[in-house]
């Protein structure tokens, strides 16, 4: 795995969480703007999920089994998108909460899935 796009994700991902936690205390639902920096952390994590396969299918392995990496690539590909969906159910303060737990959520998986990968 590339070291630095894990980093990259982990830490978008808790800058989101951080901008959706505050969003919550001030009483906000998830607008516009959180979904485009939804839309970001998204494209990190489907950018690793394409760079994991194409590790695995060029005969690298991680230290701990392909197949628990690969379901935390695909957890990790699909964290965030579930919180933005599920933020759409609740147009309250709680969507936002949502998206924050969803972020502080991949940020975990990210640090796993290096752990994994022999980090």
């Amino acid at each position: 795995m590339l070291n630095a796009l894990t980093l990259l994700t982990g830490v978008a991902a808790l800058l989101l969480a951080a901008w959706c936690g505050w969003a919550a205390y001030r009483d906000q639902p998830t607008k516009d703007w959180h979904f485009i920096g939804m839309a970001v952390v998204s494209l990190l994590a489907v950018v690793q999920l394409v760079i994991g396969i194409v590790q695995l299918a060029r005969g690298e392995k991680p230290e701990q089994g392909t197949t628990i990496f690969v379901a935390y690539l695909l957890g990790a590909f699909a964290c965030v998108p579930a919180a933005g969906l599920m933020s759409l159910a609740e147009r309250t303060r709680w969507g936002s909460v949502t998206v924050a737990a969803g972020g502080v959520v991949l940020a975990v998986l990210e640090v796993r899935l290096y752990d994994i990968w022999g980090g």
